[in-house]
């Protein structure tokens, strides 16, 4: 897929004002600091689409891009170590839980995990409950630039092994690396094969 054009849209707190839900749709979330900017940026060719941040949390708004004038890929607020006080992380997981399962034009949630450490619980139980929920996703390992492919390899596969004491059958997963571009051309060819079966 050829990306022309990406366009933010808006970022809204409130579900029930988003875009028109009349394009396909596209998610991206991870926890805090798990590079998604970078990798939203780096998918779409610029740079300064999504504000990159080394403060945890800095997200804490649904921003939809438009991007072809075709699809909308959406920047969901990173959960995890964010710094925000009780009521407010409250509030942003019923926000997410009402966008992801209740956005009828959501084609794909992309869950990002760090290909450098092992796997997390919170990243394990937000899985679990896109799965619980049948919502459909795809892993997104980032990062995989800053290991050895031997280290890389072994990494993924111990998460597979992970998933599997709870999964009879694996999810999509692209190794990505926002700084060398891999898992690129993946990610948008699987955005253009179900923006296909969208039509």
């Amino acid at each position: 897929m050829l990306i022309k054009t990406a366009t933010f849209l808006q970022s809204n707190s409130n579900p029930d004002k988003l875009p028109e839900a009349n394009k396909p749709e596209y998610a991206f979330i991870g926890r805090s600091n798990v590079g998604k900017s970078s990798l939203i940026n780096m998918l779409t060719g610029n740079n300064k689409l999504a504000k990159v941040s080394g403060t945890p949390g800095k997200t804490i708004t649904i921003n939809h891009f438009i991007i072809n004038g075709e699809w909308y890929l959406v920047d969901l607020p990173g959960y995890g170590f964010a710094k925000r006080s009780l009521t407010e992380r409250e509030k942003w997981k019923k926000m997410l839980n009402t966008y992801i399962l209740g956005r009828r034009n959501l084609i794909m949630t992309f869950v990002l995990v760090d290909s450098r450490i092992e796997p997390q619980k919170i990243d394990l139980d937000f899985i679990s409950y896109l799965g619980e929920n049948e919502v459909p996703f795809a892993i997104i390992f980032t990062k995989a630039d800053k290991l050895s492919k031997t280290k890389l390899a072994a990494n993924v596969e111990a998460y597979k092994q992970r998933l599997l004491e709870e999964w009879k059958e694996l999810p999509t997963m692209i190794i990505s690396s926002s700084e060398d571009k891999t898992g690129r051309d993946e990610i948008l060819d699987l955005i253009e094969k179900y923006n296909i079966m969208f039509q």
